[in-house]
C-alpha cells in the first residue's frame, strides 16, 4: 500500500530537544495484545501538605517550550519537587514561591469592600503566588541534577532564595514524586546525596494528568503544524473529552482519554522512536538522536524512495488519487540499484527513515481515531522533541489518510507530561476551577541576558544554561547582554519539491531550557463581553509580513529614546546605563528573532508586542521608565485644572457634553509611546500642546458618533434617560490625559449621579498612569472640587482627612462614589480575557465602558462588542493605523459610540 506523499522542508526548528515524556515499557514496545487496559485515577498521596493549583498560568511567552507555571494561592512550605526519569533525560519540575507586590491599604480595602471583592478575590487568606519551573538534565549527568536539587533546598521545603539555610537537612520522612524507569534505579541515590526518598508513580497515570491539566488550563498548549506554519488550538475544556493521546517514545502508546483518570489504552506499535534511532545508527553511524535528525534536514529521499513517478514514468497516477511524489515504497529503490551501504548519503537515509516511521505512526492513530469516533489527536513523546519536520510529516499522513477530516495536534510541553502528573500526584484541590481566562502570559526575558556571580555547580556557557541559570545569579551584580544567535530562516513554502534552501537545525536545539508558567487566579474574562469565545483583542494582523516589518521599525526607532528615558529614571548611574544597554540588545534580538519566526512566541498581534517592550524592560529593573516625566506631567496639569473646571461649570449642559468630549480628544495627544508626538514635546509645553490640540478640536472628526452619545446622555426634547448607573472609565497617560481628560469627563458624569470606576494600569507601561498614582492624583485635584472630593471619600480613595482644601463654589450633591481599579495588566494595550477580579466585580454593575486611548480602543478592542453602551474616544497618533483603521490621517479623531448588544 502506498504511503502519503514524500514531502520537503527548507527549515527545521527543534525549540527543545526532549528524550522520552514516558519511558514506555516492554509492553508498549510489541504489541501483544490489543485488548484495552482500563485507567484508573491517579493516586493522590497524603504524605505531602496541599498544593493549591487553582489560577493557573503561563508566564512567559506562549510558543517558548516548557515555559514555567504561575502558582499565585499557594501559601504552604512545602517540597514541590517531581521527576521523571528518563534512559536519556531527567525532566524536573518544582515550585518556587513568588510574592505578588500587592497593596492592601485603607484605600484599597474600602473599595474591594465595596465592590464585594475578598482578598484574592476568592480566598480569605493572603495569595502567596509561585511559579512552576520546567528544567531538563541529561540522565548521564545526574549529580548535576542532584547539585541543582541541592543548591535550591527543594528537598527541603522548597524555600525562597533569600532564606535558602547553606545546610538545612531534609524532614525525617521527606519524599519526592517521580516517574519513570530511574526512579527504580536511582532511588537509592537520592537517598544518599539528598536523605531523601523517591515514591513512584505509575507512568501511564502521570502521561495522561499532565496531558488533561495542561489542555484543561494552559492557553495556546495546544497546535497544528503543516508546511512549516504552527497554529495554535483553543480548546474548550467543556469539550476535551475523548480524545486520543500517542505517545511515541521508544515504542508507541495510543491511549484514549475519557476524563481525569478515565483513560485506556487502546493500541500501539513497536515501531517507533527507538526504531528510528536504532536503524538510523546501523545505518548512518550516528552518535545521537539529534545528530540523526539534523541529517534528515540535509537529505533527499528520492534517492532511496519509490515514489509513484518511478513505477508510472513520472505521472500521477490519477484514477486512484495518488500523486506522482508519493511514496509507493520507502527505502524501494535500494532493491533495483546495484550500490552498497556506503554508496548513499547518511543524510538520505536519515530523511526516509524518518519519513517512514513518521508517516506510519500518522497512519496507525488515525485508524484508532477513527475505530473509538474521536475528533483529536494529540502526539507527544521523545521522538517528536518540537521538530517541525516531523511534527509536518506526521500532520501530513494525518490529513491524507482522513482525507482532510482530522488534524494532528501537538503539546508544547509533551516532553514534560510524566514529571507533571507525577506532580499533580501530591495531594492538593483546586485543578478542576482552572480555567484558561486565568491564564496570564508573559515573555521571559531572563537567563540568556542577566550575567552575575553564579552560585553553584559550573554552568558553562551562559546561553548553554539558560533554563536554570537565572536562578543562580545574585541580582545587583554586573548586566551583560551577549545576543542569542538568530534562528534560521525559512521559505515557508515546503509542499512535496526539494527545498529551495538548505536550514540548519538551532543551535540551542539541544541544551537545557526552561520557561516559567505562572498561574494568576485573581484574573478573570471581563464579564460585559457580549461574547468572549469570538473575542478578538488585537486589531492589526501581524501575520501580514509587511505589518510585522513595519512596527518592528517604529519600536526600534522609539528604542533609543526609550533607553534614555529608562536610564534617566534611574538617575543615569553606570549601572543604569549598563542596563540599559543591555535591554536595548535583548530586546533588538527578540525583535530580529520574530522578524524571522513570527510565531516563535505564539500568536502574534500588536499588543504581544507592546507587552514584550514593557516586560523586557522589567526584567532589567527599569520598573517605571517614565516615572518622573509622569510626575512634572501631572503637576503642570493639575496646575491648570481649576482654570478648566471654571470654564466648564460656565457652559450650558449639551456645551459642556461637547467641549469635555473634545478635552479627552485634545488631552490624549500626549503619548511618548508616538514618535510623532515625541516630536511635538520639543516643539512646547505641556500646556501649549493642550491649548494647540484643543484649537484642532473640528467637527466631523474621522469616527464621530458623538451626537447619538449626547441623545443618551441628554436625551432628546422632552425625552429624559435615566443616567447610567456606573460607567468604567479605562484612563490611559499621565498629565494632561488624566487630569484635563478623563477627570473632568468622570466629573460630569458623576455630577450626573453615575458611579465611576477609573481603570488603570497594574504596572507602568510608557507614560500611562498607574491604578497606584491615581489616587493621589484624584486627592490633588479634589482640592480644587467638591464633586470629586465627595465622589473619592465615598469611594474610598480619600482615607485621611483632606487639607487645603480651597474654597469655591459648594454644589450639594449627593456623593455617589469615584473609584479607582486596577486593570491587570502592565502594556499600553488591554486583552479583556485576562482582567483582574477588581474590575471583572466592578463590571458586574456597569452599563457603560469608556475605552480611551490608541493603545485599549484602536490597538485593541476597536471590534470588540459590549453587553452594555461602550464609547472609544482616541486621537490617532500613527500614520500607518489611521490609514488602515479609520481611512484617515494622523492626529485624526474617533469617538465611537456602540448601544448596549
Amino acid at each position: 500500500m502506498a504511503s502519503p506523499a514524500t514531502k520537503d522542508h527548507s527549515h527545521i526548528d527543534i525549540n527543545d530537544i526532549n528524550e522520552e515524556s514516558q519511558q514506555i515499557s516492554d509492553k508498549d514496545i510489541v504489541e501483544k495484545d490489543m485488548a484495552p487496559l482500563p485507567g484508573s485515577s491517579i493516586h493522590r498521596s497524603s504524605s505531602r501538605p496541599q498544593l493549591d493549583v487553582s489560577g493557573a498560568a503561563i508566564q512567559g511567552n506562549f510558543e517558548e517550550k516548557d515555559p514555567a507555571i504561575l502558582l499565585p494561592n499557594q501559601t504552604d512550605d512545602i517540597s514541590h519537587l517531581a521527576l521523571d526519569i528518563g534512559g536519556s533525560l531527567i525532566k524536573l519540575i518544582y515550585f518556587s514561591r513568588h510574592a505578588d507586590r500587592q497593596v492592601d491599604d485603607g484605600r484599597k480595602r474600602k473599595i474591594k469592600e465595596r465592590l464585594g471583592v475578598s482578598n484574592g478575590s476568592r480566598r480569605s487568606y493572603p495569595i502567596l503566588g509561585g511559579r512552576l519551573h520546567f528544567v531538563k538534565f541529561e540522565t548521564s549527568n545526574i549529580n548535576e541534577c542532584l547539585d541543582f536539587i541541592h543548591s535550591k533546598q527543594l528537598h527541603c521545603g522548597g524555600m525562597d532564595s533569600q532564606c535558602w539555610p547553606s545546610d538545612a537537612p531534609p524532614s525525617e520522612n521527606a519524599v519526592i514524586k517521580a516517574t519513570g524507569g530511574g526512579a527504580y534505579k536511582f532511588a537509592d541515590l537520592f537517598k544518599e546525596r539528598l536523605g531523601v526518598s523517591i515514591e513512584k508513580e505509575d507512568e501511564m497515570n502521570c502521561l495522561v494528568a499532565g496531558a488533561n491539566f495542561l489542555l484543561k488550563a494552559i492557553r495556546h498548549e495546544a497546535f497544528t503544524h503543516m508546511e512549516g506554519h504552527k497554529e495554535f488550538v483553543q480548546i474548550d475544556q467543556n469539550d476535551l473529552f475523548p480524545y486520543l493521546l500517542v505517545n511515541i517514545g521508544s515504542g508507541v502508546s495510543m491511549i484514549k482519554v475519557d476524563g481525569d483518570g478515565q483513560f485506556q489504552r487502546v493500541s500501539g506499535t513497536n515501531v517507533g522512536g527507538g526504531t528510528y534511532w536504532g536503524l538510523g545508527r546501523l545505518l548512518t553511524k550516528c552518535k545521537s538522536f539529534d545528530e540523526l535528525l539534523e541529517l534528515s534536514q540535509r537529505g533527499d529521499n528520492r534517492t532511496i524512495d519509490m515514489l509513484v513517478g518511478d513505477i508510472y514514468g513520472g505521472m500521477d497516477y490519477s484514477k486512484i488519487g495518488l500523486s506522482a511524489s508519493t511514496i509507493a515504497s520507502s527505502f524501494g529503490k535500494t532493491v533495483s540499484e546495484n550500490k552498497d551501504l556506503e554508496d548513499y548519503k547518511p543524510e538520505d537515509i536519515s530523511l526516509s527513515l524518518l519519513r517512514m516511521i513518521s508517516y506510519n505512526i500518522g497512519q496507525i492513530a488515525y485508524l484508532n481515531a477513527l475505530r473509538f469516533g474521536l475528533k483529536r489527536i494529540f502526539f507527544g513523546g521523545f521522538f517528536i522533541r518540537g521538530h517541525a519536520y516531523t511534527m509536518d510529516t506526521i500532520s501530513f499522513a494525518v490529513q491524507f489518510w482522513s482525507k482532510g477530516d482530522a488534524q494532528a495536534m501537538f503539546l508544547r510541553h509533551e516532553g514534560f507530561l510524566g514529571a507533571l502528573g507525577a506532580f499533580m500526584s501530591y495531594e492538593k484541590h483546586g485543578l478542576d476551577d482552572l480555567m484558561v481566562h486565568q491564564l496570564v502570559e508573559r515573555f521571559p526575558m531572563g537567563a540568556p541576558y542577566i550575567g552575575g556571580n553564579v552560585h553553584g555547580p559550573p554552568l558553562g556557557d551562559l546561553n548553554e544554561k539558560i533554563s536554570w541559570m537565572e536562578k543562580f545569579v545574585r541580582k545587583g551584580t554586573e548586566i551583560t547582554a551577549p545576543v542569542p544567535m538568530a534562528p534560521p530562516a525559512t521559505t515557508g513554502l515546503g509542499g512535496f519539491e526539494v527545498p529551495s534552501s538548505k536550514g540548519v537545525l538551532r543551535p540551542d536545539a539541544s541544551k537545557l531550557n526552561v520557561g516559567v508558567l505562572h498561574l494568576v487566579p485573581s484574573l478573570d474574562v471581563f464579564p460585559l463581553l457580549a461574547d468572549p469565545k469570538i473575542y478578538e483583542p488585537n486589531t492589526i494582523d501581524l501575520s501580514d509580513h509587511g505589518e510585522l516589518e513595519y512596527w518592528f521599525t517604529v519600536l526600534s526607532e522609539h528604542l533609543s529614546d526609550l533607553v534614555d528615558k529608562a536610564v534617566a529614571s534611574e538617575g543615569g548611574t553606570d549601572d543604569a546605563k549598563r542596563r540599559g544597554g543591555a535591554f536595548a540588545r535583548a530586546f533588538s534580538a527578540h525583535l530580529a528573532r520574530l522578524m524571522e519566526e513570527p510565531a516563535a512566541y505564539g500568536k502574534l498581534g500588536l499588543a504581544n508586542l507592546l507587552e514584550l517592550r514593557e516586560e523586557c524592560l522589567r526584567e532589567f529593573h527599569f520598573f517605571d521608565a517614565y516615572r518622573t516625566i509622569k510626575q512634572r506631567e501631572n503637576e503642570a496639569s493639575l496646575a491648570v485644572l481649576p482654570d478648566l473646571l471654571l470654564e466648564l461649570d460656565s457652559l450650558t449642559e449639551d456645551m459642556r457634553l461637547l467641549t469635555l468630549i473634545e478635552g479627552v480628544l485634545a488631552a490624549n495627544i500626549f503619548d511618548w509611546g508616538s514618535r510623532a508626538c515625541v516630536d511635538l514635546y520639543h516643539k512646547g509645553t505641556i500646556i501649549e500642546i493642550y491649548r494647540m490640540s484643543r484649537k484642532k478640536m473640528q467637527r466631523p472628526w474621522r469616527v464621530d458618533d458623538f451626537d447619538a452619545f449626547k441623545e443618551r446622555m441628554l436625551g432628546s426634547g422632552d425625552r429624559k434617560l435615566l443616567p447610567h448607573k456606573r460607567a468604567l472609565l479605562f484612563v490611559d497617560n499621565s498629565g494632561a490625559d488624566i487630569v484635563l481628560g478623563m477627570l473632568p469627563l468622570a466629573r460630569e458624569l458623576l455630577r450626573r449621579g453615575t458611579e465611576v470606576v477609573l481603570v488603570a494600569n497594574s504596572l507602568p507601561a510608557l507614560n500611562d498612569v498607574t491604578a497606584m498614582e491615581l489616587p493621589d492624583i484624584v486627592a490633588e485635584a479634589a482640592k480644587h472640587c467638591d464633586i470629586l472630593r465627595g465622589a473619592a471619600e465615598a469611594g474610598g480613595l480619600l482615607v485621611d482627612a483632606m487639607s487645603n482644601i480651597q474654597d469655591g463654589y459648594k454644589e450639594n450633591t449627593p456623593s455617589v462614589p469615584l473609584m479607582v481599579v486596577e486593570n491587570g495588566c502592565g502594556s499600553p494595550c488591554i486583552d479583556l480575557r485576562q482582567v483582574s477580579s477588581e474590575l471583572a466585580a466592578a463590571a458586574k454593575d456597569a452599563d457603560l465602558v469608556i475605552l480611551e486611548g490608541m493603545g485599549r480602543s484602536l490597538h485593541t478592542n476597536y471590534n470588540a462588542k459590549f453587553k452594555c453602551d461602550a464609547l472609544k474616544l482616541a486621537m490617532v497618533k500613527n500614520q500607518r493605523l489611521a490609514a488602515k483603521l479609520v481611512k484617515g490621517n494622523i492626529y485624526d479623531c474617533v469617538c465611537r459610540y456602540e448601544p448596549a448588544s
